[in-house]
Parts: structure tokens; C-alpha cells; sequence
């Protein structure tokens, strides 16, 4: 590896930082277990890096689905499906509102696929990316997006009465 390759990578990683936190903060328990599943999913990156090709399609693109795949993996080795109540605060701690933490409990609620489609939708991809990321059709991605915002709504209304 040259040094320049490197530095690409990392400056990359680095622009792109928030994707892995957010990313980490939906899928993981804990800080510590954030950590871990961050730093795993920078290794994979960083292993991945090679068979990176701009052409055909942005770094953040590549990223997610790796992210994202990385993320599934370690969640699905951890068992960690249930989400916990200090678990959800600690993954909404940069919320300020009560409405953003109920939002983030919901969302870690789900299974990691949908989790995945709120997370990029929520994060303005399009429709074609979010496809593109996950693997799946866009007219899928429309019609899950759809009602997981009709679940959301139900949920946060119920939570708010």
C-alpha cells in the first residue's frame, strides 16, 4: 500500500465520519460496544478500500453498504434485537427534544433492514441511493419507506398522547 493510498483512505473516512457514528449509534448497545462496532466497521473499510472504484459511484454510497453490512453482522453475532431503554438514550444522546428521543427509540426498535432505510432516509438519500446501498428496488424502497413512516407516525402519536 502507498502512502498516498492511505491518506486517501483516511482522509475519505474522515469526511465521511458522521456515517459511521450514526450508523454505530443505531446498531450498537453501550459506548463501548459503539466503539467496537465503529472500529470494526473501519477495518472492513479499510479491507474493502482496494475494490473501491469512483466510477461507479460515491465513496459515501460504497460506504453504507459496507457500513450498514458490517453493522447487521454484528448485531445479528451480538443478538442484540431488543433494544434497551439506556441503549436508546445513549444513541439519541445528541437529541435535544423529547420527540427526537422518542424518534430514535422507535427507529432502534425496528429490524436492521428497516432500520437501515430510515437511517439513509433520514439522512436525504434518494430513492435510487437507498436502493443502491441496500440492494434492493427503488419502487421497494418507496413502498417500505412508506410504511415505516405510517408506523413511525402511529407510534410517536401513540407516544405523545
Amino acid at each position: 500500500m502507498s502512502a498516498d493510498h492511505h491518506a486517501r483512505f483516511e482522509g475519505l473516512l474522515a469526511s465521511h465520519a458522521g456515517i459511521v457514528g450514526k450508523i454505530a449509534g443505531i446498531y450498537a448497545r453501550g459506548p463501548d460496544d459503539r466503539r467496537d462496532l465503529q472500529q470494526e466497521i473501519a477495518t472492513q473499510l479499510w479491507r474493502a478500500f482496494d475494490r473501491y472504484d469512483e466510477r461507479l459511484g460515491k465513496f459515501s454510497t460504497w460506504m453504507y453498504r459496507i457500513a450498514l453490512n458490517v453493522a447487521i453482522s454484528h448485531l445479528r453475532r451480538a443478538r442484540t434485537f431488543e433494544p434497551l431503554a439506556d441503549d436508546v438514550a445513549a444513541a439519541a444522546a445528541t437529541a435535544r427534544d423529547d420527540r427526537a428521543d422518542a424518534l430514535y427509540a422507535c427507529i432502534q426498535a425496528f429490524e436492521p433492514l428497516d432500520r437501515a432505510l430510515v437511517l439513509l432516509y433520514l439522512e436525504d438519500r434518494s430513492y435510487g441511493e437507498i436502493a443502491e446501498v441496500l440492494g434492493i428496488s427503488e419502487a421497494n424502497v418507496a413502498t417500505k419507506l412508506t410504511r415505516l413512516r405510517n408506523r413511525l407516525r402511529t407510534q410517536l402519536t401513540g407516544a405523545s398522547s
